[in-house]
């Protein structure tokens, strides 16, 4: 897909000077935009994306000393500090150059101009803008991706046979797709399915935890933020939205949205406008969404904890994904999977499961479903000192680990014990599981994640 043509903003009080610069850069292809004042340069960087902007430096208040254009030239720098400022003015001085440099300026012309230098310095100037931006979205992705793993999609048993057959159908689809199922069952795996399958294919699917994301967090999480819009903010941010632009945006555990924060995200998804924190500059993001929930999100609306609007514009299409004790015939196709993944990790030989430890995956019921029992064969492999993994490496006991003495595990056992038992008395429930052991959503999926189940 071929870039737009590169957007100017061009800053001078003179309007021979403006049209002289316009006509020069529509020559050239560009697109600009003309102003005549540094309130309104702050003002209309406020509300549009520009590549360059070439800006004087005297204006009507003061016309010799420059002064009037190096602030406004620092108060753009603050606004976006990615912009490219290139500054003219017809009382050239090295001192002013030098100044107009320290305070963010990328270049230096001076009135008269030469037409070719002026071109010059703004195609190497709006190159490497872009470049930058890039960059820096890309770095943006990378880090979203962090710690997200690439697994198969490994479903052999006749329960997952619905479920394959509808990604096949809904995923080159544009709908909104909601994932349900408890937790562990891999409603990640079925969401980069989906993507897999899309037109959007080709960019990067964009991942956020509902669940670990704090009411503070939430809007500079999603919409982003700008310089200086809290204490930490020390650099512009692109939100996940912005990121996922042309591609898809997977947010999982979407049930633990509180309800002031759900009618912000009903009005973006349904706008597909938004701001990010403090800029009231409009952005816009064609964007999929493909969300995913251990909850039951009926009952969580009949309860008043989640807007049925919300529901409405997330569940075009629902996808249910059966617990791991309902397709017993993918444990070992899975168990088979991550010992290949965790061999190569830990650089371990190990030829496959003796019969004993095969049987026991298969008696053991899995509360924490697939999850678990990539936690459980990752244990093994570390664990066996043989060339098979045996019952024993698996720290698994009959009846579901409930005949262990708890005196004898350690206070990190105890706790993923009593987790896995809340989980399984709750069907997996992890809202459910949550309010039994008096935890907070986000203090459990913190343990969910610690323990990996």
């Amino acid at each position: 897909m071929a870039q737009p043509a590169a957007k100017i903003l061009i800053a001078d009080d003179q309007p021979d000077v403006q049209e002289a610069l316009r006509l020069l850069f529509k020559s050239e292809g560009y697109r600009t935009e003309t102003v005549n004042s540094p309130s309104s340069v702050l003002e209309i960087l406020r509300s549009s994306d520009f590549d360059l902007l070439l800006m004087d430096l005297n204006y009507a208040r003061d016309t010799t000393s420059g002064e009037e254009g190096l602030d406004l030239l620092a108060r753009v720098h603050a606004l976006d500090g990615m912009l490219p400022i290139v500054v003219m003015t017809a009382w050239a001085s090295v001192d002013l150059a030098v100044e107009a440099m320290r305070r963010g300026a990328r270049d230096f012309i001076q009135k008269p101009w030469e037409n070719p230098r002026v071109l010059t310095i703004a195609h190497n100037q709006i190159e490497l803008c872009r470049a930058l931006r890039k960059t820096q979205k890309l770095e943006a992705e990378n880090t979203s991706l962090r710690g997200i793993g690439s697994a198969a999609l490994i479903a052999e048993s006749p329960a997952m046979r619905p479920v394959l057959d509808l990604i096949a159908r809904v995923g080159p689809a544009d709908a909104n797709v909601l994932i349900t199922g408890e937790n562990g069952t891999g409603k990640n795996l079925i969401a980069r399915a989906i993507h897999a399958l899309s037109p959007r294919a080709s960019r990067t699917m964009i991942t956020v935890n509902m669940g670990g994301l704090s009411e503070t967090l939430f809007e500079s999480e999603l919409f982003g933020h700008v310089k200086g819009a809290f204490t930490d903010a020390k650099t512009d941010r692109a939100g996940r939205f912005e990121l996922a632009d042309e591609s898809t945006l997977f947010l999982d555990e979407i049930a633990n949205i509180p309800l002031a924060q759900q009618a912000k995200l009903l009005r973006v998804i349904e706008t597909v406008d938004f701001e990010r924190v403090v800029s009231s500059k409009t952005l816009h993001a064609n964007v999929r969404i493909i969300s995913a929930t251990n909850a039951d999100l009926e009952n969580e609306v009949a309860a008043g904890r989640f807007r049925q609007d919300l529901l409405f514009r997330l569940n075009t299409i629902q996808i249910a994904l059966p617990p791991l004790r309902e397709r017993r015939e993918d444990i070992m196709p899975l168990a088979n999977n991550f010992l290949r993944q965790h061999q190569e990790r830990y650089r371990k030989p190990i030829n496959g499961f003796d019969e004993a430890a095969r049987e026991r995956l298969l008696q053991h019921r899995f509360p924490g479903n697939v999850r678990e029992l990539d936690h459980v064969v990752e244990r093994a492999v570390l664990m066996t000192q043989d060339r098979q993994i045996r019952a024993a490496d698996l720290g698994l006991t009959t009846g579901g680990g409930e005949s262990r003495n708890v005196e004898e595990m350690s206070l990190e056992e105890v706790e993923a014990f009593l987790i896995k038992k809340a989980l399984a008395r709750n069907d997996g429930n992890a809202r459910k599981a949550a309010e039994a052991l008096g935890l907070s959503r986000s203090a459990f999926y913190r343990r969910l994640q610690q323990y990996g189940l």
